[in-house]
Formats: structure tokens, C-alpha cells, sequence
């Protein structure tokens, strides 16, 4: 991946072509690397986004074996943070499956199994317990025992 894959100003990130939308955990983190990559390797010319010591002095991209090292040993791998991420997606936009398709470049039978995992999941917290429902965004009656703040 190079420097002119990630469009920081529109949130958007290219990946083997495709265009898709730079959530917020993934900006933060762009954003810390960038800023780590510019204090470490201020004259570098290499396009590429991640670079080593070695790499900041060619323009080839850093290699697998040193993105293999540096998640060697992590409990959060990267086949576990990228399933995570697309359920929270389906989690969070309503189970769409269409939506994942668009957003993570995914076959549309990987997309229905999530949005199925996710209203799964929507469904047992709703039968578990009824008050904590997406849906229900209102207030609960207190009778009287709780003002909203600013009011006397």
C-alpha cells in the first residue's frame, strides 16, 4: 500500500483497488504512523506506507517477514481483528449486508453470513433484555424521582 492509497481528508482508503471508507480506529492509527513514520524518517522518499530502517532508505515496500515479526505473539491477530471489524460493522448498520459487500469489498455470501452473525446477536441481547434495545433511544418514565439536567 502506498501514501496516495489513503485520502485522510475525504476518510477513504484504498485496498487492491478498491475505495472504501477510513473508520475512525483505522484514521487514529494512520494518523499515529504517519506521525511516527515523519519524527523517524524525515527525508525519506519511499512512497510506500509502512516502511523498516532499511526500507526508509529505498522505495521498495517493508517486507511480509517484517509484518509477520511485528504481530508475532499479539492475542489480537490480524485475521481475528479484521472478523471483529466487519461484525461491529454489521452490528452497527443494522445487519446490511449490502452495506459490508460495499464497505469491505466482500462476496455477498461472507456479507449475508455477518449480517445473519449480527441480527443473531441483535436478538439475543433484545430477548435478554428488552430495555437495552437499539430501537429504544427514548427515555424510560422514573416517576418524577429524575429531572433532566439544567431544569429545577
Amino acid at each position: 500500500m502506498k501514501l496516495e492509497d489513503i485520502d485522510l481528508g475525504n476518510r477513504r482508503i484504498t485496498v487492491g483497488g478498491h475505495v472504501r471508507p477510513l473508520d475512525d480506529l483505522t484514521h487514529r492509527a494512520v494518523l499515529d504512523w504517519l506521525s511516527h513514520r515523519r519524527s523517524r524518517w524525515p527525508n525519506t522518499a519511499n512512497p510506500h506506507l509502512l516502511i523498516t530502517q532499511k526500507t526508509a532508505v529505498e522505495l521498495g515496500p517493508a517486507g511480509k517477514l517484517w509484518t509477520t515479526r511485528a504481530n508475532r505473539n499479539l492475542t489480537a491477530t490480524l485475521e481475528r481483528l479484521r472478523v471483529d471489524r466487519q461484525l461491529e460493522e454489521a452490528l452497527t448498520h443494522g445487519a446490511d449486508p449490502l452495506h459490508l459487500a460495499l464497505v469491505f469489498g466482500i462476496d455477498e455470501k461472507t456479507a449475508i453470513r455477518y449480517a445473519d452473525s449480527a441480527r443473531q446477536l441483535l436478538q439475543a441481547d433484545l430477548e435478554a433484555d428488552p430495555a437495552c434495545s437499539p430501537r429504544t433511544h427514548g427515555s424510560t418514565p422514573d416517576n418524577g424521582t429524575r429531572r433532566p439536567s439544567g431544569s429545577r
